[in-house]
């Protein structure tokens, strides 16, 4: 006797129908991540959550001794962090579309936001004209053109994927409106943001993947323009090819370098003790900001040091899996810019803390204090995460799990048993 399958019983008040229409709907809200997700959002978070315990460590001494809150760097911090994270996972869930559709309005914005630094509310620090003050609330446009033009570059090349074997296309607009981009924040002074910004658009247009006769061009341009900046001011230069490798230097270009190394030797492999640095009173210029990595290395020793470079690695790795893996190419190049900026300036930083690269004043990030550097690189890890959730993975493994949980799937629907 053949019987013919029938449909489950209707709730009261619940269409069958309907109850399908939830199910699914919820499936898609909790659709696993993938794995590069899980990497590059937990990077993230524990970068961001150590970062707050250095500043706080890194700040408390000064600010005792001008008779303020030794908790206020670390709040201040704090509160960027609480708008950064949410804002983080709120971006891992904008479509693709959205972001393309923002690239060029994302890039005039910030560029627009880089002039405000040479009016009156422009803010000079160092030599360097790249801030802007409204009353005690200061901000660092650049950042932001960090994450609008790796996103802008990427919009433009997919719009001539197919004509990438062409100079004139390769480079233009992307070559000039990088360079007007870059040189606002060349024009307040700023190489090491410069310099980051140059590495974006090299590190773009490398994954885009255009000929390497083409790719070598804008490497030339951009290592002449460098050094013609550089050489364009003796007192940067001075600064730049200062030896101090002994203390002839100590009290001039030497000092802040010298202090950073010496914090770092002393805290050998397990460190002094965190809160007990010895560099951070008043000896060492910049403890919580561009030398953070030294009261790391004072405070926490080897392995504090090596804990942060394992959590750089950890979001490195997760971010070039979804280069690899991704098949689109915007995708690709925004992803390829913005891993090379946040992994590029990680390792200037650290690089300038041991010693290797002369100061240049670039950020640890995720960990240096300053409210819009840590913004803008959670931003920036928000849209990895949205790129993240594209890759084919997390649907397999969405597909698995329901498999699993025993769900019938389509084909099996309305089959006649006998």
């Amino acid at each position: 006797m053949t019987q013919v399958a029938r449909p489950p019983r209707s709730e009261p008040g619940r269409t069958a129908s309907g109850g399908l229409a939830a199910r699914v709907s919820l499936g898609r809200r909790f659709t696993p991540v993938s794995t590069e997700f899980l990497m590059i959002a937990s990077a993230a978070l524990l970068l961001t959550i150590f970062g707050l315990v250095m500043v706080l460590s890194a700040t408390s001494a000064a600010a005792v001794a001008k008779g303020e809150n030794p908790m206020d760097g670390a709040l201040r911090q704090g509160v960027f962090a609480i708008l950064g994270v949410p804002l983080m996972f709120l971006i891992s869930r904008l479509p693709i579309a959205f972001l393309k559709k923002m690239a060029w309005p994302a890039l005039f914005a910030a560029v627009a936001l880089q002039m405000v630094v040479f009016t009156p509310l422009g803010i000079e620090d160092g030599g360097n004209r790249n801030w802007i003050g409204i009353g005690s609330f200061t901000l660092q446009p650049s950042e932001f053109v960090k994450i609008a033009l790796a996103i802008w570059i990427a919009f433009v090349l997919l719009r001539k994927q197919a004509m990438l074997g062409t100079w004139h296309h390769v480079f233009i607009p992307v070559i000039p409106v990088a360079l007007l981009a870059i040189g606002t924040v060349i024009a307040g002074n700023d190489l090491g943001t410069s310099m980051v910004l140059v590495l974006i658009l090299l590190g773009c247009l490398f994954f885009s993947g255009v000929k390497l006769r083409l790719f070598i061009i804008p490497v030339i341009l951009g290592v002449a323009a460098v050094l013609a900046y550089a050489l364009s001011s003796a007192d940067r230069m001075r600064r730049i090819t200062a030896t101090c490798d002994d203390m002839t230097a100590y009290t001039g270009d030497c000092y802040q370098s010298i202090h950073g190394i010496w914090g770092m030797a002393s805290g050998g492999i397990f460190g002094v003790g965190l809160g007990n640095s010895q560099e951070k009173y008043g000896w060492l210029p910049a403890a919580g900001n561009d030398f953070i990595f030294a009261i790391v290395g004072e405070e926490l020793g080897l392995i504090g040091c090596i804990v942060v470079l394992a959590l750089f690695t950890l979001f490195t790795v997760g971010a070039f899996h979804v280069i690899r893996k991704t098949d689109d190419p915007f995708i690709r190049v925004a992803a390829g810019g913005l891993t090379v900026w946040i992994t590029g300036q990680a390792v200037f930083n650290i690089g300038v803390v041991i010693g290797v690269f002369p100061v240049m004043g670039v950020p640890l990030p995720f960990m240096s204090q300053g409210g819009t550097a840590l913004l803008a690189v959670l931003i920036a890890c928000g849209v990895l995460l949205s790129f993240a959730r594209t890759l084919p993975v997390a649907e397999e493994r969405a597909a698995v799990r329901a498999s699993s949980a025993g769900r019938p799937s389509s084909a099996g629907r309305g089959r006649v048993t006998r």
